[in-house]
């Protein structure tokens, strides 16, 4: 997998695993309660998982998450910003 295919892959996981939880990443940096950079950083710690199969596997599902999984390098940052 190319570099720039890794990062679309990840960077969708963390944008439907923010979704999952409720937390619109966008409206969150126009708030101003995540810098863009944040947003970047969570992409980047998303490539270093090593659970990326089972995280779109959990995604795929029709069930509702209440928090992300353990193994999640975005844990913190996702709990941080849920509403």
């Amino acid at each position: 997998m190319s570099d720039r295919e890794l990062l679309k892959r990840h960077a969708a996981l963390v944008d439907q695993m923010a979704d999952r939880l409720g937390v619109d990443l966008q409206e969150a940096a126009i708030a101003g309660a995540v810098a863009m950079d944040e947003i970047s950083d969570a992409v980047l710690r998303c490539t270093k998982c090593a659970n990326p199969v089972h995280c779109e596997s959990l995604l795929a599902q029709p069930v509702n998450i209440d928090h992300s999984p353990e193994y999640c390098r975005n844990r913190d940052l996702l709990r941080r910003l849920r509403p």
